[in-house]
């Protein structure tokens, strides 16, 4: 978020830059995130990124001469990507809440304390 609580938000030339990490598995996750979020919202950065992914990976695989289907393996990647997301996200609310009801128990400690 940015100094007015608004939600930052990937532009293509980001997407584009993080692209190679994204095939290589190197984004943390708010990378991932804003990388994931950006690829739903704009048809030509997900166009991109299967275009960078099939030349990267599958010069990648007639080297090693490998079978493959690369456009399954990008929806695949994709699938595990939106799952790892709400996997995060879950355990970031989960925190929240925790930290809330900890905030809750500590307020009513220090009332009983002071009663």
């Amino acid at each position: 978020m940015d100094i007015w609580g608004r939600r930052e938000c990937m532009d293509c030339k980001q997407f584009e830059k993080l692209i190679p990490d994204f095939i290589a598995r190197k984004l943390d996750y708010p990378a991932l995130k804003k990388f994931y979020e950006h690829m739903e919202q704009c048809a030509d950065c997900e166009e991109e990124l299967d275009i960078q992914f099939l030349v990267m990976e599958g010069i990648r695989r007639l080297e090693d001469g490998n079978a493959f289907d690369l456009q399954f393996e990008l929806r695949q990647r994709l699938e595990e990507t939106r799952r790892k997301i709400r996997f995060h996200s879950a355990f970031l609310y989960l925190g929240g809440a925790m930290e809330f009801v900890a905030a809750g128990i500590l307020i009513g400690i220090v009332i009983w304390i002071l009663l």
